[in-house]
């Protein structure tokens, strides 16, 4: 049986990589951070009856910023493939925290690429690149060979991790990966994300739970695709003899303003009647088009994207929808409670 070890675990990619592994006969061992909070909802359903003796899916604490925890944590499960999805990966919030931004994200990767260095096994390793590390396009669409300009700290970040996954793998041999994944969606997307923050707020609004939805920058446009279908490929390449880059992309751009069009027509409402634009969503620099060309993915993995960018929007507002509803179900039973009358201490 293999074995994967997943950072980022409990986020949008890592729950769906998670899905997909165990699915094949994986066991899956997946770092967290610790918090006084759960932070697990996007696992939840995986989890088995801890009393049957097949447990595949394992939680251990972890912090990519804790190296020495890292080392230890590969030593111990020594696993044959390590997939770096943990980040700090609102673009938006890297301009308020790039320090920790470049820590987690840049030289996190790089503690991790150590700890799979000085391991007493060779595990294969992906690293989750990004779109953003094109970010001022010096050409179109992008490939594997176009220049990196980001225009982030996060972007940034991704670059160093970027150079030094390729590095790790020309220096030390190790079968390191690069996956170039332009920007992907689902249900399970954060809500501060533009695109679940757009389905979130059409599904409320159409409830009656919302009134207004604020954004930034209607005209930049990006290259969505399902975050199910991205995480296949991550797993394709790690299946491959020879270590390499890859750009995962549909091929098409869209606007936010198109987003817009999709999610709030699916629910016949017209964006325009509900939608603010706030200068404090505007980034200090801005990326106003990503779409990537993934000719080689689909001519070397056998990759393509299955779900289309209306089918997406679709998807996630239908899954708001119901979110939304039980919202207002749950706001319907807290009014009709009956209130308990305030009773002095003296009384």
């Amino acid at each position: 049986m293999k074995k994967a070890l997943i950072t980022g675990i409990t986020g949008q990619d890592g729950s769906y990589l998670a899905e997909l592994l165990l699915g094949k006969g994986y066991e899956v061992w997946g770092l967290i951070r610790r918090s006084s909070s759960f932070n697990t909802g996007r696992i939840e359903h995986l989890y088995q009856d801890p009393h049957e003796p097949d447990v595949r899916l394992h939680l251990l604490y972890g912090d990519l910023s804790d190296g020495s925890n890292l080392a230890s944590i590969v030593n111990t499960v020594q696993p044959d493939e390590v997939y770096n999805l943990g980040a700090q990966s609102h673009v938006r919030v890297s301009f308020d925290q790039p320090i920790y931004t470049a820590n987690v994200d840049a030289l996190g990767t790089l503690r991790l690429l150590e700890a799979v260095r000085h391991a007493g096994c060779s595990p294969r390793f992906y690293q989750a690149s990004s779109s953003e590390m094109y970010g001022k396009v010096l050409e179109v669409p992008q490939t594997e060979k176009t220049p990196f300009y980001p225009r982030s700290p996060y972007g940034c970040a991704k670059v160093f991790g970027f150079w030094q996954t390729l590095n790790y793998r020309e220096a030390y041999g190790i079968l390191a990966w690069n996956g170039i994944l332009f920007n992907h969606g689902s249900p399970r997307r954060g809500e501060t994300f533009v695109s679940r923050k757009i389905t979130r707020a059409a599904t409320r609004i159409k409830l009656g739970l919302q009134d207004k939805l604020y954004l930034g920058n209607l005209e930049a446009k990006r290259d969505w695709g399902f975050a199910g279908d991205y995480v296949r490929a991550m797993w394709l390449m790690m299946q491959q003899d020879e270590p390499d880059d890859y750009v995962i992309a549909t091929g098409e751009a869209h606007s936010v303003r198109e987003f817009l069009d999709e999610a709030f027509n699916h629910l016949d409402l017209d964006w325009h009647d509900f939608v603010e634009i706030d200068p404090r969503y505007f980034r200090p620099t801005e990326v106003d088009l990503l779409v990537g060309d993934s000719s080689k993915a689909r001519e070397k993995l056998g990759w393509e994207p299955k779900v289309t960018f209306k089918e997406l929007a679709h998807m996630m507002v239908d899954s708001d929808v119901e979110l939304a509803r039980k919202e207002r179900s749950a706001a319907e039973s807290a009014d009709s409670e009956p209130r308990q009358a305030k009773v002095s201490p003296h009384e």
